[in-house]
């Protein structure tokens, strides 16, 4: 294991995490862990299932456990060998935790109440504003960090907390003498964004409480396609990108990350064709673009055993890596050596 890292210490690195707090969806996919395995081969990847971050919000503990394991094996459905990639559990490398808390303490109060995204699930989660809530921007930089990482491919809603990871390495680099890498993101050109298919000027969320908004990587074939005849567009009949068609903008944008072909070829392809068409096209599509990946995912969630052979795999690998970052900020900021 280590004499595989050894041979890979000079790639660049690239880091991850997606929440186990519910099922992912299409917005994860086409954004995120879609474009996770292009960096496999020239790249050291970190990829995680960020549990630390998912009981910020309350949690049934039973589906909290269950959830991990679905959120292991669908990165692995989605191409992302184990091999190749580090995959673990955010909580089995206790070095997150740790050096959140060093950074917390590098941290300022005015940049994380100027996170907007604690604004906004303050006001879902108001029986529930917790300093976790409020905190968690930190967790997130130490996730980053800890692993000197150079490239964190993020959404556009994500913009704002690598911004602050950023400023907090640069802080720290500043104090106490060069240490982290400063991390620069990685935003695809289509994509990184894919919104509601019923509120389209906001981004598809796991959360939503309207099932009608949200495609799952898993949902069926039927229960896909019905979505995306529901999906809201505006009264017009061509299909062409524009200024206030939310809706149609958002279902060629799927369809050309879906597809390959770029916005434009996507309204050459459709030119003349209605609205009901395209959104049929659209479900039928993506329940293709997804057959595969629920095949395989659910092979991978029958072997149990295997999925906690990986965990241990990913969790001494990763383990590896943080406890050298760890060390070196620990030292810098004066903490002693257990004697030995």
């Amino acid at each position: 294991m280590n004499e595989v890292m050894t041979n890979e210490v000079k790639k660049k690195i690239v880091y991850s995490g997606v929440q186990p707090s519910g099922n992912l969806t299409i917005g994860n996919y086409l954004g995120a862990i879609k474009n996770f395995s292009a960096f496999s081969e020239d790249y050291e990847c970190y990829y995680c299932v960020v549990d630390l971050h998912s009981v910020t919000v309350r949690q049934v503990p039973a589906e909290l456990r269950k959830r991990t394991y679905e959120g292991l094996a669908v990165y692995m459905a989605c191409g992302l060998d184990p091999q190749k990639n580090t995959l673990y559990v955010q909580s089995h490398v206790h070095e997150h935790a740790e050096l959140s808390w060093l950074l917390g303490c590098n941290t300022m109060f005015g940049e994380l109440s100027r996170m907007t995204q604690f604004k906004d699930k303050s006001r879902k989660h108001a029986e529930n504003i917790n300093a976790g809530l409020f905190t968690y921007p930190v967790l997130m930089a130490a996730d980053i960090l800890l692993y000197q990482t150079d490239i964190v491919p993020i959404g556009s809603d994500q913009k704002q907390h690598l911004e602050l990871a950023r400023d907090i390495a640069v802080r720290f680099n500043t104090t106490y003498s060069e240490t982290f890498k400063v991390p620069e993101p990685y935003m695809p050109k289509s994509g990184a964004r894919i919104m509601s298919l019923a509120e389209p000027t906001q981004k598809m969320s796991k959360s939503d409480p309207n099932a009608n908004a949200i495609v799952y990587i898993l949902d069926k074939k039927d229960d896909i396609i019905r979505k995306f005849r529901r999906a809201v567009t505006d009264s017009g009949s061509e299909i062409v990108m524009g200024e206030g068609k939310d809706g149609i903008n958002n279902l060629i944008t799927i369809y050309s990350v879906l597809s390959g072909k770029t916005c434009e070829e996507v309204e050459r392809e459709f030119a003349g064709k209605g609205y009901g068409d395209f959104k049929t096209a659209v479900g039928e599509l993506c329940a293709d673009v997804l057959r595969p990946v629920q095949e395989e995912y659910a092979r991978l969630i029958a072997d149990k055993k295997y999925l906690e052979e990986v965990m241990k795999l990913g969790a001494e690998r990763a383990s590896y890596a943080a406890r050298r970052t760890l060390s070196k900020v620990k030292r810098k900021m004066g903490f002693t050596d257990i004697p030995r």
